[in-house]
């Protein structure tokens, strides 16, 4: 069996030591790998590298993606998606293992749905594909984050001010959530919640009076019922870019002239995609990765490979996206049990 491996959107730790499993695993039966180029993006205009277990023996430990990744969606235009199926054939790829977050794995089912033999491995830093507890890439941006806040909190104690982070998450707000539970946020902001000014407000005066400082922690993508900024740019799976909305920015203004409080905000950005993975998530990469090939052996295409409590296991592609895993209630509940106000 010849194996393709592409990894799609976003980058995030862990990408590589899942490549590395699968190339390890599917070596160990015998099965060589190509590795596609810049996500789907290789899959259209044919570019590959060579796979071997020797060129991986470290890439456990890197973090982005040795082979490159974009927003390309194979499917936008017929004759793009045309050029991908050619591209498949003339290699002779037996498999494509897509690894990538909801856009990534809708083009993995569409292809699937078109006769070919693809199996998922979910990523994100965002942790919001469904049908799996946890995706790698999030417990290492949290990690960070969570430094980014303890950082912060010395200059907010310090000058006596109110500080913002800004942190990744368009629909879900698990980055958020893990970053202000962790690090003991005055207020959290998630996009499952609508927004609250008042409580805000509350919560900020609240944590001041204790100790002369508030922090709060806000996700990109939460809704403050006005506009933000000037994003108006889409990628190609239709999604607004949301680096110039300024959610941070612009509720530092609003907390500044309502409270009288200074108030400055920080956006982590991409910081929190960079860097070697966690524990967790080089085991949990690796394990999907692995899972990914064990699926593709049993002849079980059109499934991705998900972490069920301690068990890797194959779902379908259509129940894996079936609809965006957002924070539930009881982990809100949780959240804002430890606020002031």
């Amino acid at each position: 069996m010849r194996f393709g491996v592409l990894t799609g959107g976003g980058d995030c730790p862990g990408l590589n030591a899942a490549v590395r499993a699968v190339v390890f695993r599917a070596a160990r039966a015998g099965h060589e790998t190509v590795g596609f180029l810049d996500g789907w993006k290789g899959v259209r205009d044919g570019l590959t590298r060579p796979l071997r277990s020797e060129d991986l023996l470290e890439a456990i430990s890197r973090g982005g993606t040795v082979l490159g990744s974009s927003r390309t969606n194979p499917f936008a235009k017929p004759e793009d998606a045309e050029r991908a199926l050619a591209t498949l054939d003339r290699l002779g790829i037996d498999v494509l293992i897509a690894i990538g977050g909801d856009d990534t794995l809708s083009a993995a089912r569409e292809l699937h749905r078109r006769g070919r033999r693809v199996v998922g491995v979910p990523k994100t830093m965002d942790n919001d594909v469904g049908g799996t507890d946890w995706t790698f890439g999030f417990d290492s941006a949290a990690t960070v984050a969570v430094d980014a806040v303890a950082r912060l909190r010395d200059t907010a104690a310090s000058h006596h001010r109110v500080v913002l982070l800004e942190v990744m998450g368009r629909h879900a707000g698990w980055v958020a959530l893990a970053t202000g539970l962790a690090a003991a946020a005055d207020a959290t902001l998630l996009p499952e919640e609508p927004y609250d000014e008042p409580r805000l407000l509350a919560r900020v005066r609240a944590a001041v009076a204790q100790r002369g400082y508030a922090l709060v922690v806000v996700s990109e993508g939460i809704d403050l019922g006005s506009p933000t900024g000037s994003a108006a740019a889409h990628d190609e799976f239709g999604h607004e870019l949301l680096r110039e909305r300024g959610v941070g920015s612009s509720l530092a203004r609003r907390i500044e002239s309502a409270t009288g409080f200074e108030a400055r905000s920080a956006q982590i950005g991409h910081i929190q995609r960079g860097g070697p993975p966690t524990l967790f998530d080089r085991i949990l990469a690796t394990r999907l990765g692995a899972g990914a090939v064990d699926l593709a052996l049993a002849g079980r295409f059109g499934e991705v490979a998900v972490l069920r409590g301690e068990e890797v296991l194959g779902v379908p592609l259509d129940e894996a996206l079936r609809e965006t895993k957002r924070v539930p209630p009881s982990w809100r509940d949780l959240l804002h049990t430890f606020e002031p106000g």
